[in-house]
C-alpha cells in the first residue's frame, strides 16, 4: 500500500504501523481524535467482527468520513461518537473498558495533554495498551504543523509514567512522527 498522508501534511505508511500494535480479533480500540480514519478502518479490519472500534473525533465532519469508510469497506464493528477528550470522562465510554486506545496525531493539536491522556487512562482495562504517534519534534524540512505545537518524545514519555503508564516499547512511524505504546 502506497504511503498515506497523515494530519499536515506527512507521510507514513497505516498498514505497517497497525502490524506493530498486536492486536487480537476481538480486541476492544478507541482511536481518539480518528480524523479521517485512515487507522480507524485498518483497525476494525485486524480486531474482526468480535472486536469493537470506538472513532471519537469532535468534529462531525471527520466522523462522517470514518462512518462512509467504514460503510464502503462492509465494516460493522465500528462505531463513532463526537467527543471532547480534553475532559476526563468526555468519550464517554465506560471506565476500564477498551484493550487499546490510539492516540495518533492528537497531542500536539491540545494544550490539555494531561487530560487526554488520563482519559485514555480512564477508559483503558489493566494492562491495556495506549499508543501513540506524533510529529517528530526535530528537522522534518518544514513539514507537518509549526515546531512550537510539535512534542519532545521524551517529555511526552515522561508525563505518560507520570500519570502511572509502564513504557513497552517504541514503534516505527516513519520518517516524520515517534511512536510508542505505554501499558495500564
Amino acid at each position: 500500500m502506497p504511503e498515506m498522508p497523515i494530519g499536515s501534511g506527512g507521510f507514513m505508511n497505516p498498514e505497517v504501523i497497525v502490524e506493530s500494535f498486536g492486536l487480537q480479533p476481538g480486541m476492544k480500540v478507541a482511536d481518539f481524535g480518528a480524523g479521517a480514519g485512515y487507522f480507524t478502518i485498518l483497525i476494525a479490519k485486524r480486531v474482526g467482527e468480535n472486536g469493537v472500534v470506538t472513532a471519537l473525533d469532535i468534529m462531525e465532519s471527520a466522523l462522517e468520513t470514518v462512518r462512509a469508510k467504514a460503510s464502503a469497506s462492509g465494516l460493522k464493528n465500528l462505531q463513532t461518537t463526537r467527543a471532547d477528550l480534553e475532559v476526563v470522562g468526555g468519550s464517554a465510554l465506560p471506565d476500564n473498558s477498551q484493550n487499546v486506545v490510539l492516540l495518533a496525531n492528537i497531542l500536539f493539536q491540545s494544550p490539555k495533554k494531561v487530560e487526554i491522556v488520563k482519559e485514555a487512562k480512564r477508559v483503558l482495562v489493566p494492562g491495556g495498551l495506549v499508543i501513540v504517534i506524533d510529529w517528530k519534534k526535530e528537522a522534518n524540512g518544514g513539514l507537518g504543523p509549526p515546531a512550537e505545537l510539535k512534542i519532545d518524545k521524551q517529555e511526552l514519555m515522561s508525563m505518560l509514567e507520570k500519570e502511572g503508564l509502564i513504557f513497552v516499547n517504541d514503534i516505527d512511524a516513519g520518517s516524520f512522527h515517534f511512536g510508542f505504546i505505554f501499558k495500564k
